[in-house]
């Protein structure tokens, strides 16, 4: 831009020079008869006829005249020149316009970028609920899977349903939950659950492989977990058995992970609604995964009220229970209850008749916090075997997760790093047992 503007500003005092010189030349000439005079005069006569004058004065009226039509040249070639750098100046400053929004939007994208990459380390890596890939199987590969749902394949119950045991194409085993389509609360349960665990990727929670529907019945078709639920083997023939301290706070540990995910990493938050020990997985190392989502439910970080009760007697926080207010604390208040199952060995109700029942959290309140008693309560297969500053831990914690005001109740990733602690390395932790 700067080598075309000297270019013409070039030209033009050029062109003023040569103008000036022409005109000097012309008018000390002019008081002579110089034949240099008579083309011009003639060209002048030629495009004048009416003009007749004196040889002086036509001289200096061609003088006049040709000085005058330089002028005007000049100008209008000065003009052109101005009015043409200022089309080159405004086109200029448009591009130098579009370069700078240009680089304020890269800029703005750039910082944009930032921000969501220090968001989603804040929240790390919240997952959003929404419906997911999930893989149709048709009745008859779910029926020769666990060869047509024999009773000897069966290996839970719920309220809908049965789960068997089925071995799928190329030797994979599955768990294939049978859900007998008798209420439209039936078909619903069955449709949450496939639309949450179908997005759903935490290692603590449930794996889905696939479901299918028919008229009178829809499946759900999950992985195998080959130690079956905390409930068989807390309650089950073995009472706890293959279950020792590192093992059970290893289960406490992974389940509050997945809890962990459910409110924290997921968004909108999930409350599971139904944590109980029959709803907590184990697979062949004993790692916990929680599953049945069909009473689940997606809040917003203010949480619903009035949302239809369910759950199962014992594990249901009293707010809820008596308000039908549903908050994460509800889930904290289960998890309380499967921990004193975990230290205690007893079911969260037990019957002491046909007509009375006691309450877990009711009977063992009392004694958690005295520090004489509590040793005397824990469950006999694990007592004496854990370090009792440990013991005095996991029951302040669970008191702390039963408390009936939900406010005084931790956060979940609260519960979760006084966990890490009591846990060897080996098992996830960070405790380094001391041989």
């Amino acid at each position: 831009m700067r080598e075309l503007f000297l270019h013409f500003q070039f030209l033009f005092l050029l062109k003023i020079f040569v103008t000036t010189k022409f005109f000097t030349v012309s008018a000390s000439s002019s008081s002579s008869s110089s034949p240099s005079i008579a083309p011009v005069y003639t060209f002048m006569t030629t495009y004048s006829p009416g003009i007749q004058m004196g040889s002086g004065e036509e001289h200096r009226f061609n003088a006049h005249k040709k000085l005058l039509i330089g002028l005007i040249i000049s100008s209008s070639s000065l003009g052109l020149i101005i009015l043409f750098c200022f089309g080159c100046w405004v086109y200029k400053r448009n591009q130098c316009s579009k370069s700078i929004n240009n680089s304020d939007a890269e800029s703005g994208n750039s910082f944009t970028l930032f921000m969501r990459r220090l968001s989603s380390i804040k929240t790390q890596r919240r997952t959003t609920i929404n419906k997911g890939y999930v893989q149709c199987f048709d009745f008859k590969t779910l029926e020769k899977a666990t060869g047509s749902f024999k009773d000897s394949n069966v290996i839970g119950k719920g309220g809908f349903g049965c789960v068997y045991k089925a071995s799928l194409d190329n030797n994979v085993k599955a768990a294939i939950k049978k859900i007998e389509n008798v209420s439209q609360e039936a078909k619903r349960e069955f449709q949450n659950e496939v639309d949450l665990l179908s997005k759903f990727q935490h290692s603590n929670i449930i794996s889905l492989l696939g479901s299918a529907s028919e008229i009178n019945s829809s499946f759900i078709v999950y992985e195998l977990m080959e130690k079956g639920s905390l409930d068989e083997q807390l309650h089950g023939p073995s009472r706890g058995s293959a279950l020792t301290w590192h093992v059970r706070m290893k289960i406490a540990l992974d389940t509050a992970r997945g809890l962990e995910y459910l409110h924290e990493h997921c968004l909108p938050p999930v409350i599971h609604r139904d944590l109980k020990s029959s709803n907590i997985l184990l697979d062949s190392s004993f790692n916990a995964k929680i599953s049945d989502f069909g009473l689940a439910v997606s809040l917003d970080v203010h949480g619903k009220n009035n949302i239809k009760l369910s759950g199962t007697l014992g594990y249901v926080a009293p707010e809820y229970l008596l308000d039908g207010k549903l908050t994460d604390k509800s889930d904290v208040y289960a998890f309380g209850v499967v921990l004193l199952e975990l230290l205690l060995g007893r079911r969260p109700v037990e019957k002491l008749s046909p007509a009375q029942c006691q309450s877990l959290v009711t009977w063992a309140m009392p004694q958690l916090t005295d520090r004489s008693k509590l040793p005397n309560i824990v469950d006999p297969v694990i007592k004496d075997t854990m370090d009792l500053k440990h013991l005095y831990q996991v029951a302040a914690m669970a008191v702390l997760c039963v408390q009936p005001e939900p406010s005084y109740r931790p956060l979940i990733t609260d519960v979760l790093h006084s966990l890490v602690p009591l846990v060897p390395v080996e098992l996830g932790g960070t405790l380094r047992l001391t041989r």
